[in-house]
């Protein structure tokens, strides 16, 4: 088991990711964006820096967080897109080392909606020929249960999984997205928990139709319990949080400073750290934590 962290949630360049990962005292860090444009589309050039800032770190990537099938891209677009952004995606990942690229399932077109059974269709077309060309390349994509329909229940989420059918799509469970879409987060990890192979974490209340997003084990995602009972079954992959506290992605809600960012962004690791050592201290004890 071990910590790290959508990275871009301290800081948009490298370096500050690098350094709030330091100070935590964590050797992994999950790559999103860097200076604000995802780690699968930046040049060839650009990405050359970073995977030298990262080795020169003596740091790894745990995982790539890609927008291949997400919030922005609906079963109405292109596919080739996410063709293209897997492949570019693949032997970055290789350099690093990285195994997991995070992607969803498509959320329906909210201006040109298809009905649910041509969405579930295609979504499962989609994923099948994505999922054999990251067979293909010796890495996993890890599906969130977020925007997609995937991601609408536990259900469709291994519906999915099973019409795949392949090892090269797992799930990455995201603890605080099912308060989100009106779902028991509880419910929703126990159901889904045998294809588990890597975690988000983020907490939220939802308060008159709203989402708060709050520290992790303050909010209603039970993140505290699936944690608990994750580690207890022996778990020992990846808990990367995912703040959301200073600025959100997909909202377009912004920091109102770097510091606060960057701030927020720590504070939260070791408030992460804290609770694993409170819900399971033996788990805890046999990760190395320190500059």
């Amino acid at each position: 088991m071990f910590f790290t962290g959508i990275s871009d949630e301290a800081g948009q360049d490298i370096d500050t990711q690098i350094k709030a990962h330091q100070e935590l005292g964590w050797k992994h860090l999950e790559l999103r964006l860097v200076d604000k444009t995802n780690i699968t589309q930046i040049s060839d050039a650009k990405f050359d820096e970073v995977a030298e800032k990262v080795a020169a770190a003596g740091m790894e990537v745990s995982c790539f967080g890609s927008a291949i099938a997400n919030w922005a891209r609906p079963i109405t677009c292109d596919p080739q897109i996410d063709i293209d952004d897997l492949k570019q995606a693949i032997p970055r990942m290789q350099r690093l080392g990285t195994p997991f690229i995070r992607v969803m399932s498509y959320p329906n077109d909210g201006d040109n909606p298809v009905d649910e059974t041509a969405w579930r269709n295609e979504s499962i077309k989609r994923m099948k020929n994505l999922a054999k060309i990251a067979e293909d390349g010796g890495i996993t994509m890890v599906h969130e249960n977020c925007s997609g329909w995937g991601g609408l229940s536990a259900e469709n989420s291994n519906i999915l999984l099973g019409e795949v059918n392949s090892p090269a799509l797992k799930v990455v469970f995201d603890t605080g997205n099912p308060v989100t879409y009106g779902q028991d987060a509880w419910d929703y990890y126990q159901k889904v928990y045998n294809d588990i192979v890597y975690v988000h974490i983020k907490d939220v209340k939802r308060v008159d139709g709203e989402d708060i997003y709050c520290y992790c084990g303050d909010g209603q995602g039970y993140v505290r319990e699936i944690l608990g009972d994750l580690l207890g079954k022996g778990y020992d992959g990846g808990i990367s949080i995912e703040p959301h506290l200073a600025a959100v992605i997909h909202t377009g809600k912004q920091a109102d400073n770097a510091e606060q960012l960057y701030q927020t962004y720590t504070e939260y690791g070791r408030r992460l750290m804290q609770l694993v050592k409170e819900v399971a201290p033996a788990r805890a004890a046999e990760v190395p934590v320190g500059k």
